[in-house]
């Protein structure tokens, strides 16, 4: 027996949560929320198919890839942090969500959000030492060296993402604890406190800059030095190499850090519920797609790696 929404609701617990979600039971909402599952589709397959290219293929096991398979994993777990329940909300009209499961939310989203930071400037530090010291490229990005520069991007964002959830753990929440928002995000959840978290939201302010700022800074100073080096080069092959490798990249950065700033480098009185779930759903749904697409699919070794897998299956059959 099926019971309506505002039953369902009546029966659920005071400490639930809310999510008003993004889309409606309209004809034109219900084709958006079709093309978003697409979407996930997509960025689910691409990046789960990066990760086992990499893990499968001996030719992909260096440094760069074992980069790009981070970024795929942190990619594929983002999106299955939120689209998911969104969906399952969505098509069971149940919208909430136990505080338990918002915990969970923000710490996964922040912690993924802090660590893929730090592991796009990681990346631009292997395509600087790539091209500007070619010979000395096995030592300065040797495997140990790759491995600490990766396990400190997940280790940093993982503080950040106990530091957050400790802090809203602490928090009272009184009146209405309706989200605005498609999942927990972690400003949207702290206007709904009674408690003054204005300290908290200053810290939280600090963080995202630094989180964002200095890793943007390393970027911006290893891609002004990969340019410099570039156009030295006397190889036209050479050049147009590196630049391909290094426009993907930055197309990827300007993506996911444009998106971020905007979210959170922006003034508490200019922001717009409307505009967070706009520019959050770009890079919480949208980005995870198009970063396998962008940087990997486009690498002819990893187009080499895919069509081997094809083959191989070919021939089994």
């Amino acid at each position: 027996m099926k019971i309506s929404i505002m039953e369902w609701e009546n029966q659920t617990s005071s400490s639930d949560f809310i999510l008003m979600g993004i889309f409606s039971h309209t004809p034109t909402h219900m084709f958006l929320f079709s093309l978003v599952l697409g979407i996930f589709t997509v960025a689910f397959l691409a990046n789960t198919i990066m990760v086992l290219l990499i893990y499968l293929d001996t030719r992909l096991h260096n440094p760069m890839y074992l980069l790009l398979s981070q970024l795929s994993l942190m990619d594929l777990m983002l999106i299955c942090t939120t689209v998911p329940k969104m969906a399952y909300n969505y098509l069971s009209g149940r919208r909430s969500i136990s505080a338990a499961g918002c915990e969970a939310q923000i710490f996964f989203y922040v912690s993924l959000f802090g660590a893929e930071c730090f592991l796009l400037a990681v990346m631009a530090y292997d395509r600087y030492v790539a091209i500007c010291y070619p010979l000395q490229y096995h030592n300065l990005m040797n495997w140990k060296i790759c491995g600490v520069m990766v396990a400190s991007s997940w280790i940093l964002g993982c503080l950040d993402g106990i530091v957050d959830v400790a802090a809203t753990l602490s928090f009272s929440y009184c009146g209405s604890r309706e989200i605005a928002q498609f999942f927990c995000d972690l400003s949207a959840l702290l206007s709904l406190s009674c408690t003054d978290t204005s300290t908290f939201e200053t810290l939280v302010f600090i963080c995202c800059v630094l989180m964002l700022l200095f890793p943007l800074l390393l970027i911006v100073i290893s891609y002004t030095r990969v340019i410099m080096a570039v156009i030295r080069m006397s190889s036209e092959e050479g050049r147009h190499k590196a630049f391909t490798t290094c426009t993907s990249h930055l197309l990827v950065v300007g993506m996911y850090y444009g998106a971020a700033m905007f979210i959170y480098m922006r003034p508490t009185s200019n922001r717009s519920p409307t505009q967070d779930k706009m520019v959050s759903s770009f890079y919480t749904i949208l980005t995870p797609m198009l970063n396998p697409l962008i940087y990997s699919f486009r690498n002819k070794d990893v187009a080499k790696a895919f069509s081997k897998v094809l083959e191989k299956g070919k021939f089994r059959e």
